[in-house]
């Protein structure tokens, strides 16, 4: 793939180093030309899973994602459904309480899916239009824990009659590893859109790239600092991952 894009910046014959850094910006934003990256949120309420690996800032993705959606209106609900990690639930309490939305949780051991449906019916009771489903974070070669992350998808696709979206957070800074952990989840959890976390710093986000040609699933949004407002809509046009610190690419 590296190699095709190469192929195209030597074949339009670049007159300059700094032309032939031009090309290459166009044919990256060219290579990652998407007509829809828009979340959606049709249901009612709306289910958005969000998975991953441990490491990633699953759960904070998810804070600022809430933020975002409070901020535009809509009344959310959290689904803490990482039910084998002790802090987890503290951990999405605490961001909850911060963004100013209800977390619904099990204790540890619960049955990640029943958390899950217990998120939906307290969205349902209470008359929110999103609830966010929390899972644990856990390696996609675990093929038990990605079994239970598919129960939990079942769940609530037969509850709530779809869901709106699987968002997979992955760590800007994996390079190639982030298309092999991409495929475990949109095979078990049929993801609809990628979270890419960590650009701010000197990430870089080279498996943007991989990602999208790769498997086909679009980057919705981008974490670009620590800040609640810095998960912001994924525009290659605007996107600086693919230049140094000189702006050049």
């Amino acid at each position: 793939m590296a190699a095709g894009i190469v192929d195209q910046v030597r074949a339009s014959d670049p007159e300059s180093v700094d032309r032939a850094r031009e090309v290459l910006a166009e044919t990256l934003v060219t290579a990652l030309d998407r007509t829809d990256r828009a979340l959606h949120l049709d249901g009612h309420p709306s289910v958005v899973v969000v998975v991953g690996v441990n490491g990633t800032g699953k759960t904070t993705s998810i804070a600022k994602l809430a933020h975002r959606l409070t901020g535009e209106g809509h009344r959310v609900v959290l689904g803490a459904a990482d039910t084998f990690r002790a802090a987890a639930d503290t951990q999405l309490r605490t961001w909850g309480d911060r963004v100013g939305v209800p977390v619904v949780s099990g204790g540890e051991g619960t049955d990640p899916a029943s958390v899950a449906y217990d998120a939906l019916q307290t969205a349902r009771d209470q008359g929110a239009d999103v609830v966010i489903v929390d899972t644990a974070g856990r390696l996609h070669s675990r093929a038990n824990l990605m079994d239970e992350l598919g129960k939990i998808v079942r769940v609530l696709d037969r509850e709530a009659g779809s869901i709106d979206e699987v968002l997979l957070v992955l760590d800007g800074t994996v390079g190639q590893n982030g298309v092999a952990q991409a495929e475990a989840f949109v095979d078990t959890a049929g993801v609809t859109g990628i979270v890419l976390t960590k650009l701010d710093g000197t990430a870089r986000g080279g498996v943007a790239l991989a990602v999208e040609r790769q498997l086909d699933v679009p980057i919705k949004l981008i974490g670009v600092g620590e800040q609640m407002e810095d998960l912001i809509p994924f525009d290659p046009e605007d996107f600086d991952g693919f230049q140094d610190e000189d702006g050049c690419p």
